[in-house]
């Protein structure tokens, strides 16, 4: 089947629910009544899920993307709650469970894992034509999606403390027993076969559950790309998506041709994406192809070179380019949120200006609200070194 000459995009995108003391708040139940389908349950109630309609225009997507968080905002505010897109929560939270048999099972199956994974992704889908090119881009893209989640870190604060990294939400995801890069499949019989066996195994519960860091959607035509933090706005999502489809593209299109595309080791996509998760854009990464850091920038553009005719052919090398230069001149989420924190050592601040960038003057979220919250900073003593908790307060654990 030949390939499309504009492929699809969509995103998805799991965002927190926010209570006036900038704690996560268990409402999704209420908010999914006011917001009707266009928001998804998720693991946990203080989280929910939107996603995007696919296109071919990463505009229309972005658009999308906008009009569904205004919606959110609109419903959570009529529930007394705001949205905020981090990837994690940075003051400490206690997630509850949503309802339904498979989250309990979930819940009992993986403890403390379930428990605590109040972690926030954009997810990405391309269309893909067939299974065979789906599988040819899984193995393709691997080299390379440790520069995507660098560039989209956006949790560098949790349970109340700086974590020292730039996506903890990714080191958190790791618990789970599929999370991380794949080596390569020969076809898609022995990608199918080797979930079947997981699920034969009992350690996956169902297909479902299947976390590679991109994968073949159970429910689409489509590669997903799972290692993204969610973004601070939905622009975030889309030089994600646009890289991510470049990728797709530029896999699946030499392994049709039989062109060589590079692979790497699964130790080394390990290693490049835990240097990701640590260091984000501020420091080096790891090229897992060669084993050698380099600087981010220099990383990130060796990127978009290799992907360069993809981008061109789907319109998307000017929106990318700009996108690159404003992430290494203003910084990811995760250095724009400890730049928050610097100015007055206040994680409630940083959760406020999530919330706001979450929202736009054209379609303005619930409004401020009250502040009857405990001013969270950083301070020694009973909470430890470098913890943060409530002034006279011991960090809750």
């Amino acid at each position: 089947m030949k390939a499309p000459a504009r492929r699809s995009v969509g995103v998805e995108e799991e965002l927190l629910l926010i209570d006036e003391q900038r704690l996560p708040s268990a409402t999704a139940p209420a908010v999914i009544a006011q917001a009707g389908a266009i928001v998804q349950a998720e693991l946990h109630r203080e989280q929910v899920e939107i996603a995007s309609r696919p296109a071919t225009d990463l505009d229309v997507v972005a658009a999308d993307l906008l009009v569904r968080r205004h919606r959110l905002a609109e419903a959570a505010g009529r529930v007394g709650v705001r949205v905020a897109a981090l990837a994690t929560s940075p003051l400490p939270a206690r997630p509850t469970v949503s309802p339904g048999d498979r989250y309990q099972r979930i819940l009992t199956t993986y403890g403390l894992t379930a428990a605590q994974n109040l972690i926030c992704g954009g997810h990405v889908h391309v269309g893909i034509a067939s299974p065979a090119e789906g599988v040819a881009a899984v193995n393709g893209v691997q080299p390379w999606l440790s520069v995507l989640l660098a560039l989209s870190a956006n949790s560098p604060f949790w349970d109340g403390t700086d974590t020292g990294y730039a996506s903890f939400r990714r080191q958190l995801y790791e618990r789970w027993p599929t999370t991380g890069p794949t080596g390569p499949f020969r076809d898609p019989a022995e990608y199918h076969g080797l979930i079947a066996d997981l699920v034969a195994s009992g350690v996956l519960l169902d297909a479902g559950m299947v976390s590679f860091d991109a994968r073949l959607s159970a429910k689409y035509p489509t590669v997903e790309i799972r290692v993204a933090d969610v973004g601070l706005e939905p622009d975030s999502a889309i030089v994600v998506a646009a890289l991510g489809r470049a990728l797709v593209d530029a896999a699946a299109g030499a392994a049709g041709n039989d062109r060589p595309w590079p692979v790497a080791r699964p130790e080394m996509l390990r290693a490049a994406a835990w240097q990701a998760s640590r260091y984000g854009l501020s420091g080096d990464l790891v090229d897992p192809l060669s084993g050698r850091r380099r600087p981010a920038a220099d990383h990130l553009q060796h990127l978009v070179d290799r992907v360069r005719p993809a981008l061109v052919r789907h319109g998307d090398l000017d929106r990318v380019e700009t996108a690159v230069q404003n992430l290494l001149r203003h910084g990811t989420g995760a250095q724009r949120q400890r730049a928050v924190h610097a100015r007055r050592g206040l994680l409630t601040d940083v959760v406020d200006a999530a919330v706001e960038s979450a929202s736009t003057p054209e379609t303005p979220g619930p409004g401020p609200v009250p502040d009857r919250r405990p001013a969270y900073r950083v301070r020694s003593g009973p909470a430890g070194p470098g913890r943060h908790a409530p002034d006279g307060m011991a960090a809750r654990k």
